[in-house]
């Protein structure tokens, strides 16, 4: 039993030596690419960051799974989740804002180190209020800092597959990559590098959501604890639709969620109101 005991910590200690990874890989991006070289090397550094959300959603459910919450676990999540979540995607946001000369360098720094405080920040008061139990985990108060970070890299990802045109990174051996190949070159270079703006402006508006009260759904527990043929059916389309645009669909996944806690909270104040004219 004891190995299995120990697995939830080995995929935490494996979320943070993929968020320690894509960190090498933006550091080797603006030293050692060049335009080519660059795109290559920082689209890697994404990934990491999107395996590591796998990884963070997997620890919690196997610990669950194997009876095994702990202290030191859930503190050690908290201090994976703070590299690879909170200043890794920082990181890389700074380096392709650095790299295509993006607004000023220490605006750039700024809105980055915001963004990594931030997180911490969230991180912190997450550990102190909640529980270890299941039912605690499947919502949360303020951005989660794994989505925010979903987010913000499948932006910036967007963002170079939008720059790079249709025969460079995920997308050029995809139906979304020969789509890209009918846009013309000047509207892509336009809309790439609006997203790179949009970046930028993304950084302090997720650090203020992960620390606000915006409720939210915990995304991969909810697909994960679906039940029935229909649960099944949404799993497949979902893998499906990535095989087909992998970055244009997690840029959109990630900017639905984004919204729904929004429209969670216009729901509970509605229900609010609602609940209150009765009672009067």
């Amino acid at each position: 039993m004891r190995p299995a005991k120990s697995l939830p910590n080995l995929l935490t200690l494996g979320n943070a030596f993929l968020g320690l990874l894509a960190i090498s890989k933006a550091i080797d991006a603006l030293v050692l690419g060049s335009d080519t070289g660059f795109s290559g090397l920082f689209e890697t550094a994404c990934w990491f960051i999107l395996g590591a959300m796998l990884l963070d959603g997997l620890d919690g459910r196997v610990a669950r799974m194997t009876d095994s919450f702990s202290d030191l676990g859930a503190q050690l999540d908290s201090f994976a989740d703070a590299i690879t979540f909170g200043v890794a995607p920082a990181l890389l946001a700074k380096v392709m804002l650095e790299q295509h000369e993006v607004l000023h360098p220490r605006l750039n720094f700024f809105v980055a180190a915001l963004y990594s405080l931030m997180a911490i920040l969230r991180l912190a008061r997450f550990n102190i209020e909640s529980d270890h139990d299941e039912e605690s985990h499947r919502s949360f108060s303020g951005l989660p800092s794994p989505a925010a970070a979903g987010t913000l890299v499948a932006t910036m990802m967007m963002s170079q597959a939008l720059l790079g045109g249709p025969d460079v990174g995920a997308e050029s051996t995809t139906p979304m990559g020969h789509m890209l190949a009918l846009i013309p070159e000047a509207t892509r270079v336009s809309l790439g590098s609006g997203l790179q703006y949009v970046t930028f402006l993304l950084l302090p508006a997720l650090a203020l959501l992960m620390v606000s009260k915006v409720p939210y759904t915990h995304a991969f527990s909810s697909l994960m604890s679906a039940r029935g043929r229909w649960a099944i059916v949404r799993l497949v389309l979902l893998l499906l639709v990535l095989a087909l645009a992998p970055v244009l669909t997690l840029f959109v996944l990630g900017w639905v969620y984004l919204f729904t806690g929004f429209l969670q909270m216009w729901r509970n104040r509605h229900e609010d109101q609602t609940e209150g004219g009765q009672v009067a």
